[in-house]
Order: C-alpha cells, then sequence, then structure tokens
C-alpha cells in the first residue's frame, strides 16, 4: 500500500497557481488510471489506484498548504504505512519553471508543506517530486509568487512536466525511488539514453508504462 500525495490549496480561486502543480499532477494520473471519483476523507480529497499490482491512494490535502502534514500524517497512521510509503509531488521556487527532480528523502527545504509534513510523519524519508516554479521577479513577495498563475510562456512547460512525471511517479511505485531518480531526473537523461543502447538495459526499466 503506498500513498502519492499532491499539494496545493484548495479552492477554485487556487487551482491554477504555482503552489498548486502538486494537485495538478496527482489529478493528471488519477485521470491516466482512470481512477473513481474523489471522496473527501481524513481532511483530504481521496481516490484509490492499482499502479503494477500496488494498492495507492492519490491524495490532494484540505488543509491548505502550510498544514498539509495534519492531513497526511494521520492517514499514513491510520493505514499502517511507513514514512517510506509516500510520495510527495510540490512547487519548488529553487529550479526554473518547468524543470524537475525526484528526491529520495531531506529537509524541507524551506517549503512549509514539506515542512507540515516532515512535523507529522515524524521524518524526512519520503520521496519528493519537485516541480520547478521559479523565484519571484523582482519585486514580487514570495506568497505573491506562489499564489499567482503561471506565465502565458511557463505555462507550457508545465504541461510538459506533469506529462514527463507521470510514469515516473508510477516508477517509484512499482521500482523505488533510486531507479526513478536514475531514470527521470534531468542530469541522468544523457546517461539513459546511453544505456538504452546497449543490451540488457531492459532488465532495469521501470515496469510502469
Amino acid at each position: 500500500m503506498k500513498m502519492i500525495a499532491g499539494l496545493g490549496n484548495p479552492g477554485a480561486e487556487y487551482a491554477q497557481t504555482k503552489h498548486n502543480v502538486g494537485f495538478m499532477l496527482v489529478d493528471a494520473l488519477a485521470e491516466r488510471l482512470n481512477a473513481p471519483a474523489w471522496k473527501e476523507d481524513f481532511f483530504s480529497a481521496v481516490t484509490e489506484v492499482r499502479i503494477g499490482g500496488e494498492k495507492v491512494f492519490l491524495v490532494k490535502p484540505l488543509t491548505y498548504m502550510n498544514n498539509s502534514g495534519e492531513a497526511i500524517g494521520p492517514m499514513l497512521s491510520y493505514y499502517k504505512m511507513a514514512a517510506d510509503d509516500l510520495t510527495v509531488v510540490h512547487d519548488d521556487m529553487d529550479i526554473p519553471a518547468g524543470t524537475v527532480r525526484i528526491r529520495k528523502k531531506g529537509s524541507s527545504g524551506g517549503h512549509n508543506g514539506i515542512k507540515s509534513i516532515i512535523a507529522h510523519v515524524g521524518g524526512e524519508n519520503f520521496a519528493r517530486v519537485r516541480i520547478g516554479v521559479g523565484r519571484p521577479p523582482a519585486g514580487w513577495t514570495v506568497i505573491n509568487h506562489v499564489l499567482a498563475p503561471f506565465l502565458a510562456e511557463d505555462a507550457p512547460k508545465i504541461r510538459e512536466a506533469i506529462g514527463y512525471l507521470l510514469p515516473a511517479v508510477e516508477c517509484i511505485v512499482t521500482d523505488g525511488v533510486e531507479l526513478a531518480m536514475n531514470r527521470y531526473n534531468p542530469h541522468k537523461k544523457k546517461a539513459r539514453k546511453q544505456e538504452e543502447s546497449h543490451e540488457g538495459e531492459s532488465s532495469e526499466a521501470c515496469t510502469a508504462e
């Protein structure tokens, strides 16, 4: 049993903002996997899918970003899942818009949603899928930046990033975060292409399609 949680803020006014890219990815994954209708439970919108034979909860906390752990922590505990059964998808200002990074674990990096989850699950040992939203323009506050929609030139990059990450998130479930990092983190692309030219590479490939 696994959980994939996308972070964001509930409400139509936040739906297209940078802070909601986690919601956007989980929505896209639910559509890709023909998930049942969302239901409200554990202060979250929740649906269930199967990935590679594994039961997976797709979760969008409805507690607002800064309190994401108040939803995720109790749900993990109730279903007796460990922190490393959790994958969290969130925005990241420290990388350019549309850039992606997968991490096995780590600190919050100043992200309040991740900070809340760490506090409520009791550690940093959960996978992160980070989608870059870039730094605030000159004269903008962080809040104004993350609660604004993407610029017209950045919106296609975000759509492409989400599409690229869908099989990556499935790969985390089926084959583990380390293999997903090796295959989907951008700095590995060149090495991956070289690997694919050799016989036997398919034995390491993620099973999710």
